[in-house]
């Protein structure tokens, strides 16, 4: 299946760079971008309660939004008690 980049911009923002994120990816980056203030910390397991995922599940989907360049940043920052993402838009 091939797919054709794209970029699509709001109020100047890059919301999605044509990088071919799954159902479950798109999900998460919704999340945040919906839930995030200008900087926010967001648990996994939090996350994933809301999406009705595993924090596994949103761990292993993380990396393509961590990698890509969207309108938000994410970083990894704990482990304790679980992962912790910060976020910023």
């Amino acid at each position: 299946m091939s797919t054709t980049a794209t970029t699509t911009a709001v109020e100047g923002d890059v919301l999605d760079t044509g990088s071919s994120l799954s159902e479950k990816q798109r999900r998460i980056l919704e999340y945040l971008r919906r839930n995030a203030d200008s900087q926010m910390y967001f648990k996994s397991r939090l996350i994933a309660e809301d999406l009705d995922l595993s924090a596994k599940e949103v761990g292993a989907n993380m990396r393509p939004i961590l990698d890509g360049e969207f309108d938000v940043t994410v970083e990894k920052w704990g482990y304790s008690s679980g992962t912790t993402w910060k976020v910023t838009v």
